[in-house]
């Protein structure tokens, strides 16, 4: 069945479909840009159930998703844009409103009655109480994914003490003890949940790298550089030799890293409130002043910043005001299959996430990982769940910290860098992480959920 086949029947059940219970997947939010709870339904399909994912439609689903055909895609209706021209608090509400009678037409309506519903928070207005509703109807057992709080996302753009702030706080706790049961990102969430929330049914179920995310060999590094020079029109990668690029060179069989090669820092964002791209602006002003004083000891740099957002344009205003000469920033939005592939490729990433409660952890350095790709990330509270500063990453908490960081690690790159002992604890430490992935941990603190009671 072909991908666009799959998103749009309803199919007819075969005596396999009829054996399988049905579970229903809810994110109020784009399908495709929603890995975790794809990743929730087609380990939910691995394990025999039918699977509905409802969403928005907006990025492309991976290709796992469209190729399976125990999981159905279905789409609701998006926000009719004449409520944009609406004062700020009435566009608001009739957003909501319009988005939980479409919700609850969908479920109702539109998905197969199954024994269990998970739905994705945030955001929790109006997802939270229209499944409830609806599993209560039903008779279907609620699940709450919890990625972070609503509330707490609310707060970085209305104050703390604002009414729509303490309302959404209001809603995922009452919902949240609602529910039969949750899944937390981190363990700092569950203990929140439980001893500040009160909701003590909770199973941490940590972000995991999907097989797609994996170190490549040195040829499908020079094939990424290609597509990145060609593809993407980025002349930054590009060769005057054919066949060449900036990084690399191929000779028969075999491909050659350039010793004068540019390194490359890759980072991933949803350019929004909860990540500072100043801070990394004000490193990079500081490598490109390092670089024109001390050319012999720092390669020049490729910035590949990758995703979509609202403060994408601001920022690449910011960018283009630079005079650099030895750092390059581009911004490409990739297709799904070459991102692990773009990830694979780098030397060093970049995560700027830092989480509006403190408590979730960024997916981002997780893929990075599954890559074998070391990672810099800010501090905040649960973030040593994930990174271990020099262990398997750094940890930076200020733009002059980040500054050092870069300096430190490029010095001498490339000959310089591969003697530096410290570096084959990094790499080491992240092949054991990228060792364990996410069915394996699906199955153990998830799939229970699914199958009793």
């Amino acid at each position: 069945m072909s991908g666009e086949e799959h998103e749009d029947d309803v199919g007819e059940e075969t005596e396999e479909t009829k054996a399988r219970e049905n579970v229903t997947v809810v994110v109020l939010g784009d399908l495709g840009h929603s890995p975790r709870m794809s990743y929730h339904a087609l380990s939910l399909s691995q394990e025999g159930f039918e699977v509905t994912m409802v969403g928005y439609r907006g990025s492309r689903p991976q290709q796992e998703i469209l190729e399976d055909e125990h999981i159905t895609l279905t789409y609701m209706q998006p926000v009719p844009t004449i409520f944009n021209s609406f004062p700020s608090i009435l566009r608001y509400i009739g957003k909501v409103i319009f988005q939980a009678v479409i919700l609850a037409v969908t479920l109702f309506l539109n998905t197969a009655k199954g024994r269990v519903l998970i739905m994705q928070n945030p955001p929790c207005i109006p997802a939270m109480p229209v499944c409830w509703f609806y599993c209560f109807l039903t008779r279907t057992k609620f699940i709450i994914d919890w990625h972070n709080y609503g509330y707490s996302i609310l707060a970085l753009t209305l104050k703390p003490n604002h009414l729509l702030v303490r309302f959404s706080y209001f809603l995922e706790r009452v919902f949240g003890k609602l529910a039969h049961a949750g899944l937390s990102v981190t363990k700092a969430m569950k203990m929140d949940l439980e001893y500040n929330w009160g909701i003590k049914r909770i199973s941490v179920l940590y972000d995991r790298p999907a097989e797609r995310f994996h170190p490549i060999s040195d040829h499908e590094k020079h094939e990424m550089y290609i597509k990145l020079a060609e593809k993407y029109k980025y002349p930054c990668f590009s060769s005057s030799t054919p066949d060449d690029t900036a990084l690399s060179e191929r000779y028969a069989e075999r491909v050659v890293f350039k010793e004068d090669r540019p390194a490359i820092l890759v980072s991933s964002t949803s350019w929004t409130e909860d990540e500072d791209f100043s801070i990394l602006l004000h490193a990079l002003s500081d490598y490109e002043a390092v670089r024109k004083e001390f050319p012999s000891h720092y390669p020049p740099l490729i910035v590949v910043i990758t995703g979509k957002g609202p403060q994408k344009e601001y920022y690449l205003s910011l960018i283009e005001e630079q005079n650099w000469q030895h750092v390059a920033v581009v911004t490409p939005w990739l297709d799904a299959s070459d991102y692990p592939r773009l990830l694979a490729s780098a030397d060093l990433g970049v995560s700027l996430h830092y989480s509006s409660s403190g408590l979730d952890l960024p997916m981002k350095v997780v893929d990075m990982f599954g890559c074998g790709l070391p990672v810099a990330a800010i501090n905040f509270q649960a973030l040593p769940e994930l990174v271990k500063h020099n262990e398997n990453g750094l940890i930076f908490e200020t733009k002059e910290e980040l500054a050092n960081l870069l300096q430190d690690w490029f010095r001498g790159f490339p000959k310089e860098t591969q003697l530096k002992e410290s570096y084959y604890d990094f790499y080491k430490n992240i092949e054991s992480f990228g060792e364990l992935r996410w069915h394996h941990c699906w199955t153990m603190h998830a799939l229970p959920l699914f199958r009793n009671g």
